[in-house]
């Protein structure tokens, strides 16, 4: 007999049963209590036509829901060791957390990692190590380029991109008052700038992406007016056009209908309780030559601010059509975000996630090169953006030629993010990635406002840590013959033989020679 046969002859015996002993048993009802709800369940399971298996497997089949909806958990509690996490390991979420609770963030015993596997990396020290007592604790990068009149110190770890909306409002303003308290800023992600990025006077770094929220009009297009007025803003020290991002270049952000609440929609200008998809194209500028007269324009509207833009890598031609374009007008942008494929998100298409975008390290490479390739890389500051959790991560992308770097997801767990991967759905347990007051509440902003600080002081530490066991004093000094990675079991390539260093100048024709110098 089939499970449904099965079940169903079961019910009708238990019913049966209860039916002939209930004027004798008096604890017939509590007998039901428990056996009545499962058989309505099984009903209820073979009469619907969604699932097969619970048409086939009344009341049990519900068994493979349950432990499907709680998978991500037990992945991450039981079955995943330290290092085969996915998108962050253990090893890094362990250290992050470490550090923003400002315990004992040292590993016995050894790596865990192998050694020997292709793509380990490390770092070379020197047995003429520096002392970090005179090495600066807080290096700080001047950003502005020639044509900037208000160019601004920039911690060497800042936070990265995200939006109110997509973050609760208590994550906001525990990651504002971090950076407050540790000097560094936070970017406003593509949601505009909202009460809770101003409230304990954080550094802002205002991005704006193809939705142009909190300086649109009507019809979605860029309003230089309210630009004007939210980049006069005190605490916005820098501006960001995102043209786009590594974990969704191309697509254009999502705003879910459960997160749009009055007041976001407000902030952002667009209908509230509605799904907001950003375009996944400005209708500002279509070509590089418009980009950088539009990047000359916010400059001039923000009273001299830096102004950059924010991209991953796609084709790479597209890249040097905006050098060319640098070239050509004689405008720069004051700083550029480099974003990996690697690059998080709380809601993208799993397709962008996983098969769109050049990954940081060769992008960064890319960007670089060609920067100086054109002569553009002594006016021009990058940052980089892309899974960077440790100090190592600083190093690597410092040596490959970022200035500074920017973090997000580390920021978010030392926030108290335990990567239960809800983001999209708002329903983070810990109160991040959410707007439902009920739990955000559970997120402390006096308490993880001071771990976002800790976080962003030990990792610059131990950054100092790490360059002056390499010999070097300031973050300029590290170069890509620092860094080694294995690519095969007997073959070691230091980054200056994986990412040639460009010559400074060597791209440009003769006719833009003359014009740079």
């Amino acid at each position: 007999m089939k499970p449904r046969g099965i079940f169903i002859l079961l019910s009708i015996l238990i019913t049966g049963t209860v039916a002939l002993v209930y004027p004798f048993w008096n604890n017939v009802l509590w007998f039901m209590a428990f056996f009545g709800p499962l058989i309505l369940i099984g009903y209820f399971d073979i009469f619907q036509k969604k699932h097969s298996i619970r048409r086939n497997f009344p009341v049990i089949g519900n068994l493979r829901f349950i432990l499907e909806s709680i998978r991500p958990e037990i992945m991450q509690y039981f079955v995943e060791n330290d290092t085969d996490g996915r998108p962050i390991n253990r090893l890094d979420r362990s250290l992050i957390y470490q550090r923003a609770k400002k315990v004992n963030d040292t590993a016995p015993f050894g790596t865990q990692l192998n050694v020997y596997d292709i793509g380990y990396e490390w770092m070379d020290h020197s047995i003429y190590a520096k002392n970090r007592k005179e090495i600066d604790h807080d290096p700080r990068v001047m950003i502005g380029g020639p044509d900037c009149l208000k160019p601004y110190a920039a911690s060497l770890m800042n936070i990265s991109a995200m939006s109110f909306g997509s973050l609760s409002m208590n994550a906001v303003l525990a990651m504002n008052k971090g950076a407050k308290i540790g000097g560094f800023a936070q970017n406003t992600g593509e949601g505009g700038i909202s009460p809770y990025h101003l409230q304990y006077g954080g550094d802002l770094i205002w991005q704006i992406g193809t939705g142009y929220f909190g300086c649109r009009d009507k019809k979605g297009n860029f309003n230089p007016v309210t630009f004007k007025e939210n980049a006069s803003i005190p605490n916005v020290k820098m501006i960001e056009l995102k043209i786009s991002q590594g974990a969704k270049p191309g697509h254009g952000g999502l705003l879910p209908a459960s997160k749009n609440t009055e007041e976001i929609a407000a902030i952002r200008h667009v209908e509230p309780h509605t799904t907001v998809h950003s375009p996944n194209t400005h209708s500002a500028f279509t070509n590089a030559t418009e980009l950088m007269y539009f990047i000359k324009e916010m400059r001039e509207l923000s009273g001299g601010k830096p102004v950059g833009f924010k991209m991953c890598i796609g084709k790479q031609i597209e890249f040097t059509d905006i050098c060319e374009a640098m070239i050509a007008t004689g405008i720069k942008p004051d700083f550029i975000t480099i974003d990996g494929g690697e690059g998080g998100t709380g809601a993208a298409p799993v397709e962008f996630s996983n098969a769109i975008g050049i990954p940081l390290r060769d992008g960064l490479a890319y960007a670089v090169n060609t920067l100086r390739g054109y002569d553009l890389k002594k006016d021009i500051s990058v940052v980089a953006s892309g899974k960077v959790f440790s100090s190592f991560d600083i190093a690597r992308l410092i040596a490959i030629g970022a200035d500074t770097v920017a973090c997000a997801r580390a920021m978010m767990l030392a926030t108290g993010c335990i990567q239960a991967l809800l983001c999209h759905k708002n329903t983070c347990p810990v109160g991040v990635a959410t707007q439902d007051k009920s739990l955000m509440r559970g997120l402390d902003v006096e308490d993880k406002s001071q771990r976002v600080a800790n976080f962003h002081s030990q990792t610059v530490y131990s950054f100092i840590e790490l360059m002056a066991a390499s010999g070097v004093t300031t973050p300029q000094g590290l170069k890509r013959v620092h860094i080694n990675r294995r690519v095969e079991m007997d073959k070691i390539k230091k980054y200056s033989e994986i990412y040639p260093l460009t010559e400074v100048g060597s791209l440009l024709k003769k006719e833009e020679l003359e014009m740079v110098n």
